[in-house]
């Protein structure tokens, strides 16, 4: 028995704001940005779009490619920091939206790290119950609601899309699933380097955490940096160890997309050449939950995936969490 990724999707909205843009709304040039982050343009979605509506356009193309109708499904799982509601979850939102009525549903929030997240929860679901034969997992952001666009520390960062994997059980005994090893770690001593102060229980909205600008996200940046390029590095190594691959047996690195800088120290700590390290925070920006799976489907729908490829996957994220996965691609181009 094993589990394969038989369909990827990713979406990203019509709106792109470029570093330009941020010249006139804050004090930032597109020569900071770019030297700091890699960052040149970011998409934004309209105010009328919420997660679910990204979640949807994303799930609905990963579902195409993988030839499967939504009443297939018998797992959703959608990570999100940008959830439609509190409740509902906005996995049971995407369901109505694609007429899914056999699967069952919930969110996911490990931040950055939560699509690594759901790819393990889903596996597990598939490898652990017979009846369930496929899963739906989909990374959601909608960031730009919850960025604040005077801050010029963070504004510079963020993006909105969706990603979607459908991943689907297959009984054949000698048959090669596509995930070789994850695997995930968190520490909540650092919850406060990385988060959004209030609006929850702790914290609920009020006239003195609106006028503190307490809904959107902060981040001690130097701290993160630090901790992320260690977290990735260290879990990218287990999960090759795990799997006995070696870095040089990679073809691709495909790191959550939150600064070159730290994706590059993660691949020039492994010894991995520029070409095999996948970017695309360049037109995307950091769209957290999002970025692995957009990063996946940008690489395979342009035949740059082939059968047999190693791929080694990292994130990291508020929480904090962290993780990776070292996958083998087993679809030719789709």
């Amino acid at each position: 028995m094993s589990i394969k990724i038989i369909g990827t999707g990713s979406y990203l909205p019509e709106k792109v704001m470029t570093n330009f843009d941020l010249e006139k709304m804050v004090e930032t040039s597109d020569e900071w940005i770019r030297t700091r982050t890699g960052i040149e343009s970011r998409h934004l979605a309209s105010q009328e779009q919420a997660a679910s509506d990204l979640a949807f356009e994303a799930a609905s193309r990963a579902l195409t490619m993988a030839k499967t109708a939504a009443d297939e499904l018998d797992v959703i799982v959608v990570a999100t920091v940008t959830p439609d509601h509190f409740f509902p979850s906005t996995g049971c939102i995407l369901q109505r939206k694609l007429g899914a009525h056999k699967a069952f549903c919930f969110d996911l929030e490990a931040a950055c790290s939560g699509l690594l997240y759901s790819m393990e929860t889903a596996k597990s679901l598939l490898a652990a119950n017979p009846r369930y034969r496929k899963a739906l997992i989909v990374g959601a952001e909608k960031l730009s609601s919850i960025t604040d666009w005077s801050d010029r520390n963070t504004c510079v960062l963020f993006g909105d899309g969706a990603s979607a994997l459908v991943l689907a059980k297959d009984d054949e005994p000698e048959s090669e699933g596509s995930i070789c090893s994850i695997q995930l770690h968190s520490d909540g001593n650092y919850a406060e380097i990385l988060q959004i102060p209030a609006g929850g229980s702790r914290k609920p909205v009020s006239e003195e955490t609106l006028a503190g600008r307490e809904h959107f996200i902060r981040m001690a940046g130097r701290d993160v940096f630090k901790l992320a390029v260690n977290g990735m590095l260290s879990a990218g190594k287990d999960v090759m160890a795990e799997a006995g691959v070696e870095a040089e047996s990679l073809r691709w690195m495909i790191s959550h997309q939150a600064n070159s800088r730290i994706i590059n120290a993660v691949a020039d700590r492994l010894a991995l050449p520029e070409e095999k390290v996948f970017i695309n925070l360049d037109h995307c920006g950091n769209t957290s939950s999002a970025s692995i799976g957009i990063c996946l489907d940008e690489l395979n729908r342009s035949g740059r995936l082939s059968k047999g490829d190693y791929i080694l996957v990292t994130a990291f994220g508020g929480g904090l969490t962290w993780g990776a996965a070292l996958l083998r691609w087993q679809q030719q181009q789709f």
